[in-house]
């Protein structure tokens, strides 16, 4: 009976070490996707899909960014250019809109492209929503919005100068 404990004791202790000598897996992406339909973000590293996360999107989210205002996500390839760890949200990570392109269509429609899109958490204060309840219905300005708690994961994952390609 002693030996069946030890036994059961020892087993574990070995169990519970395995578990803790593990380190946590540290994710690298060189490429980011959204694709706006399926409301998702996938980090890709050497064309491999590595992590998908649910976002959501703009207020008005179909069809591509035309100007200011309009609470559309844009549509095409940008370049995740800068971060800010003290933004209105928990933190942001910009998106390079408008590209020339847009910034030409704009200009032949009188408009104004807008700016200022991002990959964001949170707004400040409203950590605790978390979850899935952010993303019940399309809320940001033309932003990409994810938990705080995917947002330190993507921060960590992707650095500045990554290409960001949003889809339809």
């Amino acid at each position: 009976m002693y030996g069946l404990f030890t036994a059961l004791v020892v087993g574990l202790l070995c169990a519970s070490m395995s578990g803790q000598s593990s380190a946590p897996t540290v994710l690298r992406a060189d490429h980011v996707v959204v694709l706006k339909k399926e409301r998702k973000l996938e980090l890709l590293n050497q064309g491999r899909v590595i992590k998908t996360y649910k976002v959501a999107l703009g207020g008005d989210p179909v069809g591509p960014k035309a100007r200011q205002g309009d609470h559309k996500t844009p549509e095409g390839a940008y370049v995740l250019d800068f971060r800010n760890a003290h933004s209105q949200f928990y933190k942001s990570i910009h998106i390079s809109y408008p590209s020339d392109r847009d910034r030409a269509v704009a200009r032949r429609n009188g408009v104004s492209p807008g700016g200022d899109v991002f990959v964001h958490g949170l707004p400040n204060g409203y950590g605790a929503i978390g979850g899935a309840a952010h993303r019940l219905n399309d809320w940001t300005d033309g932003c990409v919005a994810v938990t705080n708690e995917e947002l330190d994961e993507i921060w960590r994952a992707v650095p500045d100068g990554t290409q960001i390609e949003i889809r339809p």
